[in-house]
């Protein structure tokens, strides 16, 4: 069963700044060819998302994200086209946008509760749940004119999250708030994925799309350009639209005595691909070109997450691989087998340097992103070598 369905969804907006038309300035405008009035925010668009599915939507600034969410939530109408919704909605869109700045935080606790369709016998009963996820009971019969961002956002979800909703829509507000309630707020969504709801959100946050999410929608421009399995549609948006090195920052430095001139990234038979199978194996083609002759090059590489964190990293030195000495045009080949990355996207580093550390000789930093696609049941960034034996009861 569905539990939403678009059907050739589309939203125009006005555009600012133009003046109410007359029949001059319209043929005028016509004539000279100029811009439109409006603009469509989404056009075209259509998806089917299953009840009890985790879906995430991604894309650059101002490409529709959010109107989508928006026109789920029946907060704006479409322009043309439709949107079915199958069971109750909670929307975490503006978190607090019904507080009211000179009303207590429990006045506006009922209040909100109101506007997202609550009954008040409901929230009486959840009113110390609500409270207790918020973290606010020192400040709950304060006007909330007086409250940090922070504590306005925890009120707000924690209002949202008590609707017990069969769909919940997200636009960014994990990303506010402290450590701490930025991880309860994600353990609630997995107990609402675990209770089989429907989730549907917005986040530039990749890697808490690729730890969540079953399916990714990438928008671009109002237009649905791609949906599928979340690694390869993430490294699709990474790739497309983000550059080549993706969202980490990437950096490329050296003498360039011996340079990196092409990399292949190519699977177990043998095919150029960015898109691996967790077990199977990668190997990496490094061409290279040295200027004059070098002795005892280093050649390494490392692996990160697209957060930043370090999976792995090594090189010849380390390995005892030494190389005596290089010229010219030559190629490294560096095989990782198996690939015990699990899931997700992840970059690659490649670097060649002097035995001594004292040149860089070139060195790409992030600079190769690679998606990986779990092909088991288990948990994490990488699967580690472990064993479960029985020694016996005690009794």
């Amino acid at each position: 069963m569905n539990a939403i369905e678009a059907i050739d969804l589309g939203k125009r907006y006005g555009l600012k700044g133009h003046v109410a038309p007359t029949l001059f300035g319209t043929i005028t405008r016509r004539l000279k060819r100029e811009k439109s009035e409006y603009f469509w925010a989404l056009r075209g668009v259509n998806f089917k998302i299953q009840k009890g599915k985790t879906v995430g939507v991604i894309g650059p600034n101002g490409s529709g994200k959010s109107s989508m969410l928006g026109l789920t939530a029946g907060t704006i109408a479409p322009t043309e086209g439709q949107i079915k919704t199958h069971g109750r909605i909670a929307s975490l869109l503006e978190l607090g946008a019904g507080f009211h700045p000179d009303l207590t935080g429990r006045e506006n606790v009922f209040l909100n509760a109101a506007i997202l369709g609550i009954p008040r016998e409901d929230i009486q009963r959840r009113f110390d749940a609500i409270v207790d996820f918020a973290g606010l009971y020192d400040f709950i019969d304060m006007p909330v004119k007086h409250y940090s961002s922070g504590m306005y956002v925890r009120l707000g979800f924690a209002v949202a999250v008590e609707v017990d909703p069969d769909i919940m829509l997200i636009d960014e507000v994990l990303s506010v708030g402290d450590i701490a309630f930025q991880l309860k707020c994600l353990d609630r969504i997995r107990q609402f994925q675990r209770k089989g709801k429907t989730l549907l959100f917005v986040s530039h946050a990749l890697q808490t799309i690729e730890e969540f999410c079953d399916e990714v929608f990438l928008i671009h421009k109002g237009q649905l350009v791609s949906q599928g399995d979340a690694p390869e549609t993430i490294l699709t948006y990474i790739k497309s639209y983000m550059g080549e090195g993706g969202y980490l920052y990437t950096q490329e430095f050296g003498s360039k005595e011996v340079e990196i001139t092409d990399v292949q990234l190519r699977d177990d038979q043998g095919n150029e691909t960015s898109s691996f199978l967790s077990g199977t194996s990668m190997t990496i083609k490094i061409t290279y070109h040295a200027h004059k002759q070098i002795e005892k090059p280093v050649f390494g590489f490392s692996l990160k997450t697209g957060n930043g964190f370090y999976v792995f990293g090594t090189n010849t030195q380390i390995m005892k691989k030494p190389i005596d000495v290089i010229e010219g045009q030559g190629i490294m080949e560096l095989k990782i087998s198996p690939l015990t990355l699990l899931h997700g996207n992840f970059f690659l580093s490649l670097s060649i340097h002097s035995w001594d550390h004292t040149i860089q000789y070139h060195r790409r930093e992030d600079w190769y992103p690679f998606a990986v696609k779990n092909t088991s049941q288990h948990l994490g960034v990488f699967q580690m070598n472990c064993d479960w034996k029985q020694k016996g009861q005690i009794f």
